[in-house]
């Protein structure tokens, strides 16, 4: 089979297409047959070396959306089933940017019923950090919540959770998104500075860092999307960042909620898995609104 991977830490032409064998499941696994795939910024990153790796192959791909089309011993799972995953890691041989994927059966949800494979993979990676950033939140209905990259990926899913959480949510994007971050429930918009001190806490998807700290109010919470990279506490602010991690039955309740429409998945172009690198090329360039998705 085909497979997207770096062997060597550097720029989209470090992406290779190799041929490798097909994973076999283990116990407690499933292998996952692709049908699509989202690039994240993780998998930039891991290109480029930002999580290590040195001298081995790493494989890339964390969202899939395909079928099931083996299964271990004691999974749950029945070959056929329409599926979407999130293969966690950062240091894996093989990733979801290949033809096959095998992952932990516990990590795995039926599909959406109500988009396409393609806007399915966009769900995984994404949505579950914005719910697990909302859940180290810990906020109170009715509480005021600032968003930051609300038109991105991660951004969006919040927003729309977050309303959906009852709390009093104002995004922070670029003046052409106000539109777009409004339709997802946003209450407030802003495009420039925000008051110091004039929320209750900031869910800090655009990666601000001590910027968007200053506008927490004394003794509020700011939860940023880089594990472990969350700036230091000040005027009593708790601060922490999201890692994200793998857990079917709430990416199970994440598909229910894009089948009654409270999420809004987005696709920004797809590529053909040969395509990885081009993939990457395009992110590199930014202003993408919605995911790249590669396509076996």
């Amino acid at each position: 089979m085909r497979a997207a991977v770096v062997t060597e830490f550097g720029g989209p032409e470090a992406v290779e297409i190799v041929e490798t064998a097909v994973p076999e499941p283990g116990a407690g696994q499933i292998r996952i047959k692709v049908a699509a795939a989202a690039l994240n910024p993780a998998d930039a990153g891991a290109r480029a070396g930002v999580f290590g790796g040195a001298g081995k192959r790493l494989g890339l791909g964390w969202d899939v959306a395909g079928t099931v089309d083996a299964a271990g011993v004691a999974v749950g799972w029945t070959v056929g089933e329409q599926v979407v995953a999130l293969a966690y890691g950062v240091a894996k041989s093989l990733g979801t940017h290949a033809d096959y994927v095998v992952v932990d059966a516990d990590a795995v949800a039926v599909a959406p019923a109500s988009v396409d494979a393609v806007h399915a993979a966009t769900v995984p990676l994404n949505a579950l950090a914005a719910a697990q950033a909302l859940d180290l939140l810990a906020l109170e209905t009715g509480q005021s919540l600032l968003v930051t990259g609300a038109a991105g990926a991660v951004g969006a899913y919040a927003v729309q959770l977050a309303v959906r959480r009852g709390l009093a949510v104002t995004a922070l994007a670029r003046e052409g998104d106000e539109e777009f971050v409004r339709s997802l429930g946003a209450g407030r918009f802003v495009s420039g500075e925000v008051a110091p001190g004039s929320v209750d806490a900031v869910l800090d998807a655009a990666i601000l860092g001590e910027k968007a700290l200053e506008w927490v109010r004394d003794g509020g919470v700011f939860v940023g999307v880089i594990p472990h990279a969350q700036p230091a506490s000040v005027r009593g602010v708790r601060t922490d960042a999201v890692e994200v991690a793998a857990d079917g039955a709430r990416l199970a309740e994440l598909v229910a909620l894009v089948d009654e429409g409270v999420l809004t998945t987005r696709v920004a172009e797809t590529f053909p898995l040969e395509a990885a690198a081009k993939a990457h090329a395009r992110l590199g360039e930014g202003g993408v609104r919605g995911r790249l998705v590669l396509v076996p």
